[in-house]
């Protein structure tokens, strides 16, 4: 089942060169429904990917408190899963067995993470390839893969850290398309980072718009768009519309 997230007042502060401490997220209040997919855009250097370890459990908040479902943040959680920009598949085990591997350490049923693992092998196309190693696929399967293994523990929260940005276009746009599916077939709560305005238009429920120096939230945007989302509402006017409001929002610089 699906939980909130409360981010309460959180910063985060970096020694910087010569002992000056350096700002690089300002006091920053979000709430995430159950259930939300929610987008954070914004300029690198923005502290978006900082946020999210912080909400992950690898980086410490220089003040505030996290809270998932009501219970806070202080190391990683077994309910929440993790997707990175690129693929951390280890490369001497095969797709299975590295989409198996987090329910082998977690102590979770093999049984069930087999078969979940078959049918989202299935699901995103990777089951003729499910017994290969990572260096005999392409990029793209390879953050399928990743995907997969991230949602074979069936995680509470999801968090993804421009998990396509590596991605040619078409990849990248099909990877979408199988995300909301998988999304909507056991529905979490998703932290999403991205630097493509459009590609988080398409996938969130609301987008978080962040700017630098020091990082900083600045809106939070709506999208007023239905679900099931299909790949032609890229081609709507209506869709555009919502990309160009939020790119003004984050200003000429992005």
């Amino acid at each position: 089942m699906a939980r909130g997230i409360a981010i309460e007042d959180v910063s985060k502060t970096y020694d910087g060169s010569r002992n000056e401490p350096v700002l690089a997220l300002t006091p920053t209040d979000l709430t995430l429904r159950p259930g939300e997919f929610f987008s954070l855009v914004g300029p690198s250097g923005c502290g978006k990917s900082t946020l999210l370890n912080m909400v992950a459990g690898l980086l410490p908040p220089s003040t505030g408190v996290i809270r998932i479902g009501g219970e806070e943040i202080t190391q990683p959680q077994r309910s929440t899963g993790i997707v990175f920009q690129n693929a951390t598949l280890l490369r001497w085990l095969t797709v299975r067995e590295n989409i198996l591997l987090p329910a082998k350490i977690g102590g979770k049923s093999l049984v069930e993470a087999r078969r979940l693992a078959e049918h989202y092998l299935d699901i995103v196309g990777l089951s003729d390839a499910a017994d290969r190693y990572p260096a005999e696929l392409s990029g793209g399967m390879q953050q399928r893969a990743s995907i997969v293994r991230a949602l074979v523990s069936d995680p509470e929260v999801l968090l993804m850290d421009e998990p396509f940005s590596a991605l040619d276009e078409f990849t990248r746009e099909t990877l979408q398309d199988e995300m909301l599916r998988l999304w909507t077939e056991r529905p979490k709560t998703v932290l999403f980072i991205t630097h493509n305005i459009a590609e988080a238009a398409y996938l969130s429920d609301r987008v978080g718009v962040m700017s630098a120096h020091p990082g900083r939230l600045d809106a939070i945007v709506e999208i007023p768009l239905g679900r099931p989302r299909t790949p032609d509402i890229r081609s709507e006017s209506t869709f555009f519309e919502i990309v160009a409001g939020i790119r003004t929002q984050i200003g000429p610089h992005s």
